[in-house]
C-alpha cells in the first residue's frame, strides 16, 4: 500500500507550486534585464542566449517579465484566498453554529452569488471598480468567498454536536469564541484543500481579466496582459504569447495536482 507520500499528484504539483513560488521570490532578483526597459533595437527579437524568452514589441526582455508576472500572479491569488477565506469562514461558520432560519437565509444568499457564472461576476466588478491591482483583489474576492462559506458551514455543522462543543456551551462560552476557538480550527484541513484549488482557479481568473484590460495595466508585467499584448504577433513571434501561456497553464495545474494529493491525503488520514 502507498505511503501519503508517494501520491503522484501531490509530488508532481508540489513540486510545480515550489518551482513557482522560488520563480516568484528569486526570479525578478536573477532576471539579468530590467523588465519595464525598452529597447527598440531588439523588438520582436527571437529567444536566444541573452533573452531565453525574447523580446516583446518594445524589446523588453520576456523572460525578466514573466518572472515578474509570477510575482504578481502569486500575490494577488494568495491574498484573494485568503481574504475570501476571512469572508466566507466567518460568514459560513456563524450560518452553521445559528442554523434555523439565519442559516437559511445565509445559504440563499450564498446561492444566489453562486447562480452567476464566477468569472462574469469578477468581470462585471472590475469593470465598476475599474482597473488597478486593489480593485482586482476585491473584484475576485467578490466571487471566491462563496465556496469557502459552504465548505465551513458543513463542516460546523457536523462539529456543532461534537462533545467539546456541547461541553464549551455548558460552560459558558461564547458563541463567537466557541467558533473561533474551536471550530474553525477542525476545518483546517478541507479548507487547505479548498485553498489549494482555489489559488489556481483565482491565477486564471487574474490572467483573464487583466487580458481583458480589467486588471494590471500595462506597462506593469501581468501574464494576462503579456498574452493580449502579443496576440498582435502571434504568426511573427508566437514567443510572446507561449511563454506567458505556459506559465498559466502549469501554474493552474500545479495547484490542482496539489489540491488533488491534498484531498488524497486528507481522506485517508480520516
Amino acid at each position: 500500500m502507498k505511503g501519503p507520500g508517494k501520491s503522484p499528484s501531490l509530488v508532481v504539483g508540489g513540486t510545480i507550486v515550489a518551482i513557482l513560488i522560488v520563480a516568484a521570490l528569486f526570479g525578478p532578483a536573477l532576471a539579468n534585464h530590467d523588465p519595464l526597459a525598452v529597447h527598440l533595437a531588439n523588438a520582436l527579437a527571437a529567444p536566444s542566449l541573452a533573452h531565453p524568452f525574447g523580446c516583446d514589441a518594445l524589446g523588453r526582455d520576456v523572460f525578466a517579465r514573466v518572472m515578474w508576472g509570477a510575482r504578481l500572479s502569486l500575490g494577488v491569488s494568495v491574498s484573494v484566498v485568503f481574504l475570501s477565506l476571512i469572508v466566507g469562514g466567518l460568514i459560513g461558520g456563524a450560518a452553521g453554529l445559528a442554523g434555523g432560519p439565519i442559516d437559511n437565509l445565509v445559504m440563499r444568499a450564498v446561492d444566489i452569488v453562486l447562480a452567476f457564472p464566477g468569472i462574469l461576476l469578477a468581470i462585471s466588478m472590475a469593470a465598476i471598480l475599474g482597473p488597478g491591482l486593489i480593485d482586482l483583489v476585491i473584484a475576485l474576492t467578490a466571487m471566491g468567498w462563496t465556496g469557502y462559506a459552504r465548505v465551513v458551514r458543513g463542516e460546523v455543522l457536523s462539529l456543532r454536536e461534537r462533545e467539546y462543543v456541547h461541553a464549551a456551551n455548558a460552560l459558558g462560552a461564547r458563541p463567537a469564541r466557541v467558533l473561533i476557538r474551536h471550530m474553525l480550527p477542525a476545518v483546517a484541513g478541507p479548507v487547505a484543500v479548498q485553498a489549494t484549488f482555489g489559488i489556481g482557479g483565482i491565477i486564471g481568473a487574474e490572467a483573464a481579466l487583466s487580458f481583458l484590460g480589467l486588471g494590471v495595466l500595462p506597462p506593469t508585467p501581468s501574464w494576462g496582459n503579456m498574452l493580449d499584448a502579443g496576440r498582435e504577433f502571434l504568426l511573427i513571434a508566437p514567443h510572446l504569447t507561449t511563454a506567458p501561456g505556459v506559465a498559466i497553464g502549469l501554474a493552474i495545474l500545479g495547484f490542482n495536482l496539489l489540491g488533488d494529493g491534498l484531498a488524497a491525503l486528507a481522506g485517508r488520514a480520516g
